[in-house]
């Protein structure tokens, strides 16, 4: 019988470690890939030796893929791009469709290995992505864009794992004990504090400009609007305000930010664009939707345009901001989604 093979994404984090454990136990041929994604200094050497370290306990070769190029195009350019324009990114959900699994499919087709495997906390059956066990490390949100062809040759092992249990596994490995107790990655991994910290690299952040109600009358000042994301309420000056005043909508063309009380910021519907869809549907469907990351999911009709849609929500929403990613779910199921307009 032939030995099945799986290419895993090992970060040499404890995640990707226990995912290359629990495969090679299933009888899986494993082969790792340490993708580097960005220039931070010392990051990657610090981290390849820990991959590396991991498959010499497994006997495992580890290949070292540089995707820096592709990810500068694909990843970070739009983020800077994505913030110019006053709107916010979702560098996350970007990487996972067109480098972890975009250039990492491809690299596993070089490789001859159909089946792709990483470390994250979420299901999939190869039609849907479904969340994670773990409801405080589910992931499924950010693969939500990820192309829907790709879906059957992925692997997730710890989609039924509890964070927990997986640390614990990993400080019963004698050689790797370390890895249970290492400090978590950031969330943006070329993050390091602040995304300004990023834009400020790119262009001059600081240029002092008008705050205007919606009705476009000047009542304040700031210090410059890439600084500030819709729902934001401190960093900028109202007149007279004796109220909390919060970032409504922000218009780089004129370095505005339109700013009003809490209220203001309710919606009920939404536009979407570059609609990812899972599940064909002709025109509408009823869901829920996630407008961010750590919110609940809300009940919603989806009326269909192509790529493009509006979204009808049946509890308002606070705060939504353009360019963030809506994903639309029915139950734990993930079954598509869409780029805030």
């Amino acid at each position: 019988m032939e030995k099945k093979t799986i290419l895993v994404g090992m970060s040499g984090g404890v995640d990707s470690t226990v995912t290359s454990i629990l495969l090679q136990k299933e009888g899986y041929e494993v082969t790792g890939v340490y993708m580097k994604l960005h220039e931070k200094e010392g990051y990657h050497e610090k981290n390849y030796a820990k991959a590396k370290r991991v498959g010499d306990y497994l006997g495992i070769e580890v290949h070292f893929l540089d995707l820096s190029n592709e990810f500068k195009d694909e990843v970070y350019d739009y983020f800077v791009e994505t913030y110019k324009q006053g709107l916010t990114p979702n560098p996350c959900v970007m990487c996972n469709r067109t480098i972890k699994f975009g250039k990492m499919v491809e690299f596993a087709d070089s490789l001859g290995i159909e089946k792709v495997a990483t470390g994250h906390y979420l299901n999939c059956d190869g039609e849907f992505f479904y969340t994670a066990k773990d409801d405080s490390k589910d992931q499924s949100y950010f693969v939500a864009q990820v192309k829907k062809e790709v879906l059957p040759r992925l692997v997730f092992p710890l989609g039924s794992w509890i964070k927990d249990d997986v640390k614990e596994f990993a400080s019963k490995i004698t050689p790797l004990q370390d890895f249970a107790t290492q400090k978590e990655s950031s969330e943006i991994c070329f993050v390091e504090n602040d995304y300004t910290e990023i834009l400020e690299r790119h262009m001059n952040i600081d240029l002092a400009g008008e705050t205007v109600n919606e009705k476009g009358e000047v009542i304040g000042t700031h210090k410059g609007y890439m600084h500030y994301t819709i729902g934001k309420r401190r960093g900028f000056t109202v007149d007279g305000a004796h109220d909390p005043y919060f970032v409504l909508a922000i218009k780089p063309e004129k370095n505005q930010i339109v700013v009003g009380k809490r209220d203001e910021l309710q919606v009920d519907s939404f536009k979407i664009k570059k609609v990812n869809l899972f599940k064909e549907y002709l025109s509408d469907f009823d869901s829920t939707v996630k407008v961010r990351y750590r919110t609940k999911a809300i009940p919603c009709r989806v009326k269909l345009n192509g790529d493009t849609g509006e979204v009808e929500l049946l509890e308002s929403v606070f705060g939504l901001a353009y360019g963030q990613i809506a994903v639309f779910y029915e139950d734990d199921k993930v079954i598509g989604s869409g780029v805030i307009c």
